[in-house]
This record gives structure tokens, C-alpha cells and sequence, in this order.
């Protein structure tokens, strides 16, 4: 949990940096229906990677789920415990 906590320390401190500086501000400024895309799309290549039975695919596609979730809590202002 304690990564996860860091994670979300970060992506609060990006939401307000520069859109030029940071994936995550690029995302803020695009708005919440470009970030709620972005998980949509991630958890689809989830779900496809988890029936292709490739592994190692799947890890990478649940920590890009990870992370945009995590940028979509955040832009709703949700905290990560709850």
C-alpha cells in the first residue's frame, strides 16, 4: 500500500503542473470525460490481455489500469482509502 500511497501523493502533485511538463497535467487539462477514456480504454486491454493468457501483458495492462484509475480518483478529489 505504501507505493500505492506515493502514487497518489504524485499524481496530486502533477495534476498541477505544467500540461507540458507531465502526462498526468496533460490529462487534468483535457478534462474528466478524456481521463474516464483513458480508463475505459486500459481496462479493455486488461481484460484482453488477461484472456490471451500472456502474463507479462497483463501485468503491464493492470498497472496502466492502476494508474489511470488512480488519476480519475484523484480528479474527483476521491482518496485513494476510501
Amino acid at each position: 500500500m505504501d507505493t500505492l500511497a506515493r502514487l497518489e501523493a504524485t499524481i496530486a502533485q502533477r495534476l498541477i503542473a505544467s500540461p507540458e511538463a507531465s502526462y498526468v497535467a496533460k490529462l487534468h487539462h483535457k478534462g474528466l470525460a478524456k481521463i474516464a477514456q483513458k480508463v475505459g480504454e486500459e481496462a479493455t486491454e486488461t481484460v484482453i490481455a488477461a484472456l490471451s493468457g500472456d502474463e507479462t501483458e497483463l501485468v503491464g495492462e493492470a498497472a496502466d489500469l492502476l494508474f489511470h484509475l488512480m488519476v480519475l480518483l484523484a480528479e474527483k478529489g476521491v482518496p485513494l482509502p476510501e
